[in-house]
């Protein structure tokens, strides 16, 4: 697109909505250019129309970027907005993650009409979730739950379990706080006992490779050590064959040039946990992702595997 301006992919949920406009907005500020010279260009993604007919996610966490893609290397968009935890640990040749926004609160929390916390569910409680990670971290801490797939986006989901379809559903503080909404959270869930998804609370933006005039304008309200914390991360994914068929949880923090950082892979009835961790300076951030998750292949039953491929 010639001049000043950038047209932004996004998918359409509100959520999606909030994160392009925020891109959107920081953009035209640093830029110092009006309102119409940065455009958002909705695109519907094959994994929304799988949320749309209730489906099963066909094609993983690339289901959420496909369309996006393909209009990135058509050259009708010029950037694309993802939330990092949806975003698949390759994309594909032409295109390249440059950058996020600061992260948010990277917490889980459990939404429901009816119970304030895990411990408070009755026996047998129905858990709304589409979400592997967080039916095994569930199932974990509360053998006796069942699971059923709930999809949709996040005011989807909060009616759902407010109509009594589910007990209670499990959902990124992230998204709330975003939409305005985080009263409707039950309880907030420690990270010791629900570690988040990798790239939770983070929002990552994309361009073609070799787009210097993208890469340059980004540069300017990219946050760096969201990029530093999510080099670790999705290295532990990407070792570990992740994808959203599979129970990976994983987190990265940074103090000072420090960063620390911790992984899990969960059998998918939480029965089964293999964790590593590690630290040292954020110039070795993917090199402490891949240590963790070699750790973790290390020991990691053969059976297990197969869950990951």
């Amino acid at each position: 697109m010639a001049g000043k301006g950038f047209k932004i992919g996004t998918r359409g949920s509100p959520l999606a909505l909030w994160q392009a406009n925020e891109v959107a907005s920081r953009l035209r500020k640093a830029l110092n250019v009006n309102d119409d010279a940065i455009e958002l260009v909705i695109i519907r993604t094959s994994g929304d129309m799988s949320q749309a007919g209730g489906q099963a996610l066909v094609g993983g966490k690339g289901a959420f970027t496909k369309e996006i893609d393909e209009a990135m290397l058509a050259g009708e968009i010029d950037l694309a907005v993802h939330s990092a935890k949806d975003m698949p640990t390759a994309f594909p040749d032409g295109i390249d993650i440059i950058g996020y926004l600061p992260r948010e609160d990277v917490r889980d929390c459990l939404i429901s009409a009816k119970y304030r916390s895990i411990e408070d569910l009755p026996q047998g409680a129905i858990i709304g979730t589409a979400s592997l990670r967080r039916a095994a971290l569930m199932k974990r801490l509360r053998p006796d739950v069942k699971t059923q797939v709930l999809r949709g986006n996040v005011d989807t989901r909060i009616r759902k379990s407010a109509e009594g379809e589910v007990d209670a559903t499990l959902l990124a503080l992230a998204g709330l706080k975003r939409l305005g909404i985080a009263d409707k959270a039950a309880a907030i869930l420690p990270l010791d006992t629900f570690p988040p998804a990798i790239g939770q609370g983070a929002v990552g933006v994309t361009a073609r490779t070799g787009d210097s005039r993208a890469y340059d304008a980004f540069a300017l309200v990219a946050d760096v050590n969201t990029g530093i914390a999510l080099a670790a991360e999705r290295t532990f994914l990407t070792m570990l064959d992740g994808s959203c068929r599979t129970p990976i949880a994983g987190h990265a923090t940074i103090e000072g040039d420090r960063l620390h950082f911790q992984g899990m892979f969960l059998s998918t009835d939480g029965q089964q946990t293999f964790s590593a961790s590690g630290s040292g300076s954020i110039r070795d951030a993917a090199a402490i992702g891949e240590k963790a998750a070699r750790e973790i292949l290390a020991v990691l039953p053969p059976e297990m595997r197969l869950q990951s491929e």
